[in-house]
């Protein structure tokens, strides 16, 4: 498949996956993959943390507790078997902006997605209020330089329930020259 098909083809899959998810090493394998985008420097300001079984539940805590909820527990995180939070790792560097490198970091995100689209599975890349709260950034282990970017839900898309057709943008108005 060229980029270009493995691009078209993409949709999110909300609320449609099943149990079976990628293992480790299908993960590492896309992963070397997607690590190779546009990367100013050769910094690698990225990381990815998997989350499987409770991990989930202590997402879903951590997210009740930052909207105030504490003791209470989202579902969201419960809505795919793995969950792949993309973190920006910024690196000192006197070249290349905090904002480039989250760029790389959203870059390798975009790849991983249609990678593992292409592979079969179903993804969608979900973010929210509480991907920068305090209970979030603790429950991953965020350093100082790291921003949690969201998460790519992971799993089996199912078949009975096919994708949405993507409405089409209008990118004629988006393409411009210089004033």
């Amino acid at each position: 498949m060229t980029a270009r098909a493995a691009m078209l083809a993409r949709r999110s899959r909300a609320r449609v996956l099943d149990e079976r998810a990628p293992d480790r090493a299908e993960l590492l394998e896309l992963l070397a993959i997607a690590g190779t985008v546009a990367d100013h420097g050769a910094l690698a300001p990225w990381r990815i943390i998997e989350l499987r079984g409770d991990d989930r539940v202590a997402l879903g805590r951590a997210i009740a507790e930052a909207a105030g909820a504490p003791g209470e527990r989202s579902e969201k995180p419960l809505l795919a078997p793995l969950l792949l939070a993309v973190v920006a790792s910024r690196r000192p560097s006197p070249k290349v902006p905090a904002w480039e490198q989250d760029a790389t970091a959203a870059g390798v995100a975009h790849a991983l997605a249609l990678l593992l689209d292409e592979a079969g599975w179903g993804v969608m890349w979900r973010t929210g209020g509480a991907v920068r709260s305090e209970p979030v950034r603790r429950l991953h282990g965020l350093g100082d330089a790291e921003e949690l970017l969201g998460w790519l839900y992971v799993g089996a898309p199912d078949p009975a329930a096919p994708p949405r057709p993507r409405t089409p943008v209008g990118v004629a108005d988006r393409l411009s020259r210089l004033p």
